[in-house]
């Protein structure tokens, strides 16, 4: 499995990997110039020790790269989380597509159901609205991208330079695609973050298809970092 879609358009898909549980283990082993040629039960301790006691530098010597696509609402909080992981990572590329260059095919997040705002917090989310409401929210929704796609095309049209004329569209709803490539040490950081149950449900959608994507890769180590959905 190397891709799982997310909501109604997005997806994230495994592009690249780099090592594994014993990269990790022989990263740290080297401290003492030993090396180890199988993972042994000592190796499964020592991933255990490094994880409980947040030792994460030999874990940056195993990698991933994800192609993502994802509402704008989405990537901007990822991102937030991915600066946010660099005091313990300086590997942390992202390459993302840009409406400067990229004048068609935009596509959008159209919700079908909606959340209330929550009883005893100023963000997040509650439970789902009734039906009637959230029906009209996205009929609403629906519309309003059209107009918003209407006035992009006229300004268009009106030979506006495509970085001003997307001032038009919505820009949350929107969808981007970008690559993220990122340490072992990076992607825990991420994951122990967004997979909470108090994370925007959004993007806790994206964390658990990309744990699913990186587990099988390191499953010692996510086993170790007892990080589960």
């Amino acid at each position: 499995m190397t891709k799982i879609d997310v909501l109604d358009k997005g997806y994230v898909r495994l592009v690249d990997h780099m090592g594994d549980d014993l990269s990790i283990v022989n990263a740290a082993r080297v401290s003492y110039d030993k090396e180890s040629a199988i993972m042994s039960e000592r190796d499964h301790k020592l991933l255990t020790y490094l994880l409980q006691h947040e030792h994460t530098s030999p874990l940056r010597h195993a990698a991933v790269t994800l192609e993502i696509y994802a509402p704008l609402l989405v990537a901007r909080q990822w991102w937030k989380y991915a600066v946010g992981s660099t005091h313990i990572d300086d590997q942390n590329g992202w390459n993302e597509s840009s409406r400067r260059y990229i004048t068609e095919n935009e596509e959008f997040y159209i919700p079908k159901n909606w959340r209330a705002t929550p009883e005893n917090s100023k963000q997040g989310s509650g439970a789902d609205l009734p039906d009637i409401v959230s029906n009209m929210m996205t009929q609403q929704l629906v519309e309003h991208v059209e107009q918003s796609e209407k006035l992009y095309n006229l300004a268009m049209l009106n030979n506006v330079a495509p970085e001003q004329a997307r001032l038009f569209l919505p820009a949350y709803a929107m969808y981007v695609r970008w690559r993220w490539t990122i340490s072992l040490a990076g992607a825990l950081n991420f994951l122990q973050q967004r997979i909470a149950n108090d994370a925007q449900k959004e993007i806790q959608a994206y964390a658990q298809a990309t744990f699913k994507l990186i587990q099988p890769l390191y499953p010692e180590t996510f086993k170790a970092s007892r990080i589960t959905l």
